[in-house]
């Protein structure tokens, strides 16, 4: 009797154990700040993806793939180890090595860190990019994703003004060519080292003086990253910062000179900018020019487009003094701002409906020699009626259907029909299987004249 208990009781603990298994299996979830991509969305991300590496090629840009994965230290040394990137942002863990790992959150330490790893010196002059999913544990917004998509482009052993104009003409065109409305460019320029060691002695003495005229977070900027307290957003703060010494007054005449031929070659390619002389970048390899392109379309002037020039950072990270300039875009904002004109996905060209075993094998046969024609063929593998069939390559309105049954397999041959743009039937030829130069010549009358 007792065991007749045991083991009820044991069959009950296991029903339980399967329930809770099953339930966690139905509640199981993308993580927050992670997003998927389906089928009708991915439409309008290839198709910007398209235009980028269109812009991109013609720029004679050439791609560079660098892992997702990388060694924590790489980021702390490449990105800063002050900056809330390093210092709440990153996702970092040990591995089975006790090795500290972290998904990357940007591009241009892996970049660098490739070049050095690679032998930069054997190609010192390189116009880079690379696309794919970085990772910041930040709060989740439009637009802003925990996993999201970034292009970068580096300009690497290239320091003259020229290269600068020439990278920032080229996000602007990117942008402009997406239809991106309302953009803003706006422009600082951060000077040499000498320039940022004399600015940041009198900044910190001011900051030291005037700390309690800033909002906290600020004031814990003090002492790990000053710099970005220019960037603060924090109204108190801002009001306090008017009245704070400027980089632009420490800048020699050199790099004065240098961000004067900036600006008039922007006046000559008629590009409008706003100079913002708090656009900092935090960290002392930094150097020169800086800009963001702002856009105003989605109520507020969002940043898609940050960059800017980091001669030192190659340098710091181990490897040749090499200057360098490059960018980031956002591609979950460029989406949103692009516009519902992306989502238009190209129609199927042919659908082909088909029913019976001999009809099938011939259907497959025939789909495989379509697409050798650069043609989108879709090939019904459903099995159902013709009735079904029709439904839905009209549903996904088909410019053609090719029809292959009992009856046409017996004879080796198809049916053919075209329709026009709103869905009427155009008309319909019977082409054998065997009469290749047929077939070619209707593709090329019915589906590649445009």
């Amino acid at each position: 009797m007792s065991h007749r208990i045991s083991n009820q009781r044991l069959i009950s603990r296991l029903i339980k154990n399967f329930e809770l298994f099953f339930r966690t299996l139905n509640n199981l979830k993308n993580l927050r700040g992670t997003v998927d991509l389906l089928p009708n969305e991915l439409i309008k991300w290839q198709n910007v993806e398209k235009i980028l590496l269109e812009q991109l090629s013609r720029a004679s840009i050439k791609e560079i793939r660098t892992p997702i994965l990388e060694m924590t230290e790489l980021f702390v040394r490449g990105i800063g180890e002050g900056t809330d990137v390093v210092s709440k942002e990153m996702y970092t863990f040990l591995d089975r090595g006790e090795r500290s790992c972290t998904l990357r959150p940007e591009g241009t330490a892996s970049v660098a860190r490739a070049l050095i790893q690679s032998g930069i010196s054997s190609n010192p002059l390189q116009k880079l990019w690379y696309m794919g999913p970085m990772f910041r544990y930040e709060r989740p917004q439009a637009g802003r994703q925990r996993q999201f998509h970034q292009l970068g482009v580096e300009f690497i052993g290239h320091d003259s003004v020229r290269s600068d104009i020439e990278i920032i003409a080229l996000a602007w065109d990117i942008l402009d060519k997406l239809g991106i409305k309302e953009l803003n460019l706006e422009i600082n320029t951060l000077g040499n080292t000498n320039d940022r060691s004399n600015f940041q002695k009198s900044f910190l003495n001011w900051l030291e003086i005037n700390k309690d005229s800033l909002d906290l977070d600020s004031q814990n900027r003090i002492t790990r990253n000053p710099l970005r307290i220019l960037d603060s957003k924090n109204i108190q703060t801002k009001k306090a910062l008017e009245n704070a010494p400027r980089l632009f007054n420490f800048l020699s005449e050199r790099s004065l000179k240098r961000y004067s031929d900036l600006k008039k070659q922007l006046e000559v390619l008629k590009i409008p900018y706003v100079e913002n002389f708090n656009l900092v970048r935090g960290l002392d390899y930094y150097t020169h020019t800086a800009f963001e392109i702002t856009s105003g379309a989605l109520g507020s002037q969002a940043t898609v487009c940050g960059g800017g020039r980091y001669d030192d950072l190659i340098k710091h990270m181990g490897g040749p003094n090499t200057p360098a300039i490059g960018f980031a875009i956002g591609l979950e904002r460029l989406i949103l701002l692009a516009g519902k004109e992306l989502e238009v996905p190209r129609n199927t060209d042919i659908y082909i409906i088909n029913q019976g075993l001999i009809a099938e094998s011939l259907a497959m046969d025939l789909s495989r020699k379509l697409r050798k024609h650069d043609l989108i063929v879709e090939l019904d593998l459903s099995g159902s009626t013709f009735s079904k069939q029709f439904k839905k390559a009209n549903k996904l309105k088909s410019k053609s259907i090719i029809v292959i049954g009992d009856d046409e397999a017996a004879k080796r041959e198809f049916l053919i029909r075209l329709f026009d743009q709103s869905g009427k039937r155009n008309k319909e030829e019977v082409i054998s299987f065997e009469d290749n130069i047929k077939l070619e010549k209707w593709i090329y009358n019915n589906l590649l004249i445009k």
